[in-house]
């Protein structure tokens, strides 16, 4: 086909003229223009049915991308694309035999030719690409066959180290399994099974996915429970759940009379979703068997051979460490989260003040961390409140965190000293007899006054500083009374700082999860917390701190956070504020 007048196109590829369209809807062929990147930039009507996309789901998109396939249906390489190949070098180029893919997912088998087309000024920036349907009726397509060429011993080894790769990157068992699907289907199959064997050795079919198109659909009607696994079944599935081989199996395999309640199922999988051959392996790490994987093919699709199955069995091997990783990291969470809420105590009530906490996991972490609160009554009626951070993420410092608050409440009940004191004396004992390296905390200590108002004295180790805020909104942070924190083995006088709280006046107690984030500084943390505070200040206690938290932590918080709110009452006859004082 020659392409007389193609440098006659008028119009530039950026802003591509209403004629450049008229003259492409004039070919008798699928026809449209990319620009120097290879964006769509003009398409006509013709190239619009035929590829079952309207304009507006072509238009600036990267044609190679979004059309160029290969015979099975699979994105076309950029270095094996002949049309590629022709666009960068500039020059007129034509195929007799290759694949679009259409906007339903089938292929459309086409012959192409591209040229390249001045722009104004003569500067050859743009591509004009036209294309026939190879049957008369331009409907020759076929669905994406992913068993139409064997994979390459190259494209093997690809695919199991983007398994590895994808795998292994998430503790997640349920982004894990969504990674598994959109690894083997299409690829490699229609259909995707997987069967999980629970903790309590319970099998449940977890995953049924069916491409259609680009779309995986999910048949939550054939995913559930599934009846026990036989011991000694030789059927394909049992012995792929016990860990005994993979195997390849067809509709014929459970014709017969079923052995076990997991073969009568196999049976109306077979008949639910029309698969005609299917590969089945064990998903198991070093440790047990986790479950199968059943790939299914349907339609025209080439049947399994038992050749496929090396394959398929790596990929359930990665599968299953990566499985297994996850199901470790999500069992030890639950450990750690359950200890962790045990260990934080319940607030005593204070009659005239009220109190709210709120602990929040690490929630890229091991979920659980040092980060604590704690607030008790003590001999002298007083109450003490104390807000702290153990260094580490882990279960030892939650560990930790447990000893030094023990440690703290023991020694704030038995000596009526003042809160440096008391840190003085737990800084001596921890290094000797806990296993908390360095530490931050706050210990104040809370007591009505005889004229009825509320006197807050307290000391800092290292930690950020409470943030008071009056009943008119009103923010300050608390600076006086700070020491450097726990375990550094530098003995020296801790200060002490007091303050009359405001009626109605809200007290934040908090750690460092709250206000620290990537590329910012630890001011800009504190000045949100600031902003913030003082803006819901109006609010119930309880709602403020929830808004608060939410507001105020940040998205991409890798920290646990342990946050304290109390408030005074309100009343005509509670004074102001005090001057701090150090001792």
């Amino acid at each position: 086909m020659a392409v007389a007048g193609s440098a006659d196109l008028p119009g530039k590829p950026e802003a591509p003229s209403a004629a450049l369209a008229g003259l492409l809807d004039a070919i008798g062929a699928g026809a449209y223009v990319v620009d120097a990147q290879g964006r769509i930039i003009a398409v006509n009507a013709l190239a619009e049915r035929l590829l079952e996309r309207p304009a507006v789901d072509l238009l600036g998109r990267d044609a190679h991308d979004l059309l160029h396939r290969d015979a099975a249906g699979r994105p076309m390489p950029r270095a094996r694309c002949r049309m590629r190949h022709a666009f960068h070098a500039g020059r007129p180029a034509q195929v007799e035999s290759d694949y679009f893919a259409r906007g339903d997912g089938s292929l459309l088998p086409i012959s192409w030719l591209i040229a390249p087309y001045g722009g104004a000024g003569g500067d050859e920036s743009a591509t004009l690409v036209l294309f026939h349907a190879v049957d008369d009726r331009g409907r020759g397509g076929t669905r994406p066959d992913p068993s139409a060429q064997p994979l390459t011993e190259l494209e093997r080894l690809a695919l199991l180290a983007e398994a590895t790769a994808r795998l292994t990157s998430t503790l997640d068992v349920d982004e894990t399994l969504r990674r598994l699907v959109a690894l083997v289907v299409p690829r490699l199959a229609e259909w995707a099974v997987i069967d999980l064997i629970t903790e309590r050795d319970e099998v449940w079919r977890t995953v049924v996915v069916h491409a259609e198109g680009d779309t995986l659909v999910h048949h939550d009607d054939l995913q559930g429970p599934m009846p026990p696994l036989p011991e000694e079944s030789p059927m394909p599935l049992s012995r792929a759940l016990r860990g005994v081989a993979s195997a390849v199996a067809a509709p014929e395999t459970y014709q017969r009379e079923p052995d076990s309640g997991i073969a009568l199922e196999q049976r109306r999988l077979f008949e639910a979703t029309g698969m005609h051959s299917a590969a089945i392996a064990p998903i198991r790490s070093a440790r047990e068997v986790l479950g199968a994987l059943t790939l299914g093919r349907a339609g025209r699709s080439r049947e399994f051979t038992p050749a496929d199955l090396p394959l398929i069995e790596d990929i359930a091997r990665r599968a299953g460490i990566a499985l297994d990783n996850a199901r470790l990291y999500q069992r030890q969470r639950k450990v750690a989260e359950t200890m962790q809420n045990h260990l934080l105590p319940q607030m005593p009530r204070v009659p005239g003040l009220e109190m709210t906490v709120r602990y929040l996991p690490a929630p890229n972490a091991s979920q659980v961390g040092g980060d604590w609160y704690d607030a008790f009554r003590l001999s002298d009626d007083a109450t003490a409140l104390a807000v702290g951070d153990v260094v580490g993420h882990d279960l030892e410092a939650a560990a930790g965190m447990a000893q030094l608050r023990n440690m703290l409440r023991a020694y704030a009940w038995s000596q009526q000293d003042p809160p440096s004191r008391i840190l003085e004396r737990l800084d001596e004992a921890i290094m000797h007899i806990t296993d908390v390296t360095m530490a931050t905390v706050i210990l104040s200590r809370v007591e009505e006054t005889p004229d009825g108002r509320w006197k807050l004295s307290w000391t800092n180790a290292g930690h950020p500083p409470p943030l008071l805020i009056s009943h008119d909104g009103l923010a300050r942070y608390l600076t006086d009374g700070h020491g450097i924190l726990l375990g550094t083995g530098v003995g020296r006088p801790r200060p002490d700082a007091t303050v009359l709280l405001p009626p109605g006046s809200t007290l934040v107690l908090y750690t460092d999860g709250l206000i620290e984030e990537p590329g910012h500084t630890l001011d800009e943390g504190l000045d949100r917390l600031r902003r913030h505070a003082a803006a819901l200040a109006h609010r119930p206690l309880a709602s403020f701190t929830d808004q608060l938290l939410r507001r105020v932590r940040p998205l991409d918080n890798d920290d646990d956070v342990a946050l304290l709110t109390l408030r005074t009452p309100s009343g005509s006859n509670a004074g102001g504020t005090a001057p701090g004082s150090r001792r």
